[in-house]
């Protein structure tokens, strides 16, 4: 039978007990909040990837199916099979992908440019490819130098946030700059009449054109400035995740896959091998 020292002992220890409890939850959750992103993905056996429609080659939806490809889908696979995942794709655009990193709602970023505004928030692999900075011009618009189009009457545009609006009032800094919410909002803009030339990287400016024909010509201006595209993942003390897929990054290239990748998506954007130029290199 408990007598009431016996009770107030165990009532003691029930207390006792409750208040490690309470110390030993806060340590939990620091631990789940400090768990760093390879960790996180080794324990969750997800692989957290941005997608963004209609911008072949690079990601691709299927409208019926909600199938997503395209190279960069391609490596993401890959890399997830490396750490024993799977991928998990959120939609989301160029220009909110850095955001999407900083929130922690993706754990990496394929295609992303290392410009110095982005490398203030997150941090970039070694690039997947040099990617050379062109225009798509209306019909009728010429020119050779950078400087030919760097005037007041050109109407140049743009996506908000992207490595082509960063460029753009860099090397064109008299003409007219119209920066658009989204790279479909670009092109709406080139066929309307409502833009005269839009900066992209190559590889989209031979999407763009493949899949509208009448929006004009690539022009390819001297001199050649081209951009690395690379992944980009988040701040991260730990750091090995972003040494991981840099190691995983120079292995595939040594076995020629980057190159596999990236070709067998062109299809995608109607793009041939042949249609890529000699300054566009991965």
């Amino acid at each position: 039978m408990m007598n009431r020292r016996d009770f107030a002992g165990l009532i003691g220890l029930a207390g006792t007990g409750a208040a490690v409890a309470a110390l030993a939850t806060p340590a939990v959750a620091q631990s789940s909040v400090n768990e760093s992103t390879f960790d996180k993905i080794r324990r969750t056996k997800k692989l957290r990837i941005a997608g963004i429609p209609g911008t072949e080659p690079y990601y691709h939806k299927d409208l019926i199916s909600g199938e997503w490809s395209g190279f960069c889908i391609s490596m993401a696979k890959d890399l997830a099979a490396s750490l024993e995942a799977e991928i998990e794709v959120s939609e989301t655009t160029w220009a909110n992908a850095v955001l999407d990193l900083q929130a922690d709602k993706i754990d990496i970023m394929f295609g992303l440019s290392p410009t110095p505004t982005r490398a203030l928030i997150v941090e970039f692999t070694r690039p997947i490819m040099n990617n050379t900075f062109t225009l798509v011009a209306r019909s009728g618009i010429e020119g050779e130098t950078w400087e030919d189009f760097n005037k007041p009457e050109f109407r140049v545009a743009v996506d908000i946030g992207s490595t082509q609006d960063t460029f753009a009032r860099s090397a064109l800094p008299k003409s007219t700059l119209n920066a658009l919410p989204t790279f479909n909002d670009v092109t709406a803009a080139l066929v309307s009449g409502r833009a005269d030339l839009s900066v992209q990287v190559a590889m989209n400016s031979l999407a763009t054109v493949k899949k509208n024909p009448s929006v004009g010509t690539i022009i390819v201006p001297t001199p050649i400035s081209a951009q690395p595209t690379c992944a980009g993942v988040r701040a991260d003390p730990d750091g090995r995740f972003l040494r991981f897929v840099d190691n995983w990054l120079e292995y595939n290239r040594s076995l020629g896959a980057m190159k596999t990748w990236i070709v067998s998506s062109l299809s995608l954007a109607n793009i041939k091998p042949e249609d890529i130029p000699a300054s566009l290199t991965f």
